[in-house]
């Protein structure tokens, strides 16, 4: 009879989600429509063509050749060349240019005779994403324009062409991308930004589901059905957690669609998935047992939720961080699950190597649960002397 109750009150449960049609939209809808709407605001993955200008007052052939070169650079794409500086602010903003580089005059004339002419570039750091993109692919243009001027110098003084590259550099550097190799920005951030959306929808799941009883005053019903308290937070759990697993699937099914490599480590990274919805849970059934208001319930796990992913440390270094501010972010489950996806998905690392942020997590769950136990047997009793 008792599993015959628990399985009715599990049914209800579905139907009660089933019949909010907000909370319906809520839990399907947006982590369906984020990952469409992200997926096609990432799925170029890195920033090409972006606009600069060229103030060329030279005009000679070497000053060409250089804006050949941004030209032929993947990152940039001139998107004006001006002879002077009038309305050059106005041309920048017209043009969303990123940068502007400024050739001086007479330019050619001084590189031959030796007497060192400056490139200046002014770097619109108003998007500091891009303005870093196009600073560094001018940057390297420029360096690549340094080493042909270098060479053609040497191969005029009679440099044979075998000591050519020794007589310019003296050491050799290589650099090895290891991981994100292509250094996609989508591979990056799509699935972050994924996760803090299906903690935000599984808190608000938390906060109409228990609010909605205390409101309603359905509470004792459930009580009188339930054989325990674990029974009755399991009954408000284990739906949110088979429909976050249907979550995870849509998920799973969109880097096919995207073309995002994840297949290393995803049994493992589902596991610690599994962690991570039920730690949420038991905040979000903590918050919803204190504040028995779906308003006010909402209200503060959207202060929890919103901040949630910039304080997680995977934009920004947790460790550049006040320590006070790093003390909030280990609380939320987000900063431990990013960093867990962070090595077993990009870095191809060992469920071995993320157990700090398991044990993490499953702190945070236990504590919570515990609270939420404590609560709900005090709401419990008090509802029960009501009826």
């Amino acid at each position: 009879i008792n599993m015959q109750n628990f399985f009715s009150l599990l049914k209800r449960e579905f139907q009660l989600f089933w019949q909010n049609s907000v909370l319906r939209m809520l839990f399907i809808g947006a982590p369906l429509l984020y990952a469409i709407l992200l997926g096609y605001v990432y799925s170029k993955g890195k920033v090409t063509d972006l606009p600069i200008l060229v103030i060329d007052y030279d005009q000679t052939e070497m000053s060409a050749k250089a804006i050949e070169m941004f030209n032929d650079d993947e990152v940039i794409n001139v998107a004006a060349v001006l002879y002077d500086q009038n309305e050059v602010a106005k041309i920048t903003i017209d043009k969303e240019a990123n940068a502007v580089v400024i050739i001086p005059k007479g330019f050619q004339k001084m590189v031959f005779t030796k007497k060192y002419p400056e490139i200046t570039t002014i770097v619109n750091t108003a998007n500091i994403l891009t303005a870093n993109y196009a600073s560094t692919a001018i940057q390297i243009c420029l360096g690549t324009l340094k080493v042909g001027i270098q060479m053609e110098t040497l191969r005029k003084q009679g440099v044979p062409e075998k000591l050519i590259p020794s007589q310019y550099e003296p050491f050799k550097t290589t650099f090895i991308k290891k991981y994100n190799r292509s250094t996609n920005y989508m591979y990056y951030l799509w699935p972050g930004v994924l996760t803090a959306v299906l903690q935000q929808v599984m808190l608000l799941a938390k906060a109409h589901s228990l609010a909605t009883e205390f409101e309603n005053d359905t509470l004792s019903q459930i009580i009188q059905k339930s054989n325990s308290i674990v029974q009755m937070m399991s009954v408000k759990i284990i739906p949110y957690l088979v429909m976050s697993f249907g979550v995870w699937l849509i998920y799973w099914f969109f880097t096919f669609y995207f073309r995002i490599p994840f297949f290393t480590n995803l049994p493992q990274l589902t596991f610690v998935a599994g962690i991570f919805i039920l730690s949420v849970s038991f905040i979000g059934i903590l918050v919803s047992i204190l504040i028995p208001n779906q308003l006010k319930a909402t209200e503060i796990l959207m202060v929890i939720a919103t901040p949630s992913f910039i304080l997680s440390g995977f934009s920004w270094p947790l460790s550049q961080m006040p320590n006070w501010v790093q003390g909030v972010a280990n609380i939320i489950p987000l900063t431990h699950f990013l960093k867990a996806f962070r090595i077993l998905i990009i870095e191809e690392g060992t469920l071995s190597q993320v157990q700090n942020p398991i044990y993490n997590m499953i702190i945070i769950g236990i504590v919570c649960a515990i609270l939420s136990y404590i609560a709900l047997y005090f709401k419990s009793k008090k509802a029960l002397q009501s009826t």
